[in-house]
């Protein structure tokens, strides 16, 4: 079953997210996930949420898209991230 990180990203310093931007993308293909939705408009229809830059990643399996978070790999560019932008971000699995 698929799995999605679906994450909010409120940038704080853009000089260092972007050394982040460059990095991420290798560490997500190589655990089989890639990009569905990075950054781009945001149109609200309902409720008060408000995400400043959303992103959405599918891996193959909730597990995969886990031992990719936790994965050395993403270890350097995750605190790269958590230095330069206010994240809030979930796992789900899709049907």
């Amino acid at each position: 079953m698929p799995a999605y990180l679906i994450a909010n990203v409120n940038v704080q310093d853009p000089a260092t997210f972007e050394e982040y931007r460059k990095q991420v993308p290798a560490t997500i293909a190589k655990h089989g996930g890639r990009y569905l939705v990075r950054g781009g408009r945001v149109e609200r229809l309902e409720g008060a949420w408000n995400p400043t830059r959303l992103v959405v990643l599918e891996f193959p399996s909730m597990e995969q898209a886990r031992r990719w978070y936790d994965s050395d790999d993403y270890g350097a560019p995750k605190a790269l991230r958590m230095k330069c932008a206010v994240t809030d971000a979930i796992f789900v699995e899709g049907a």
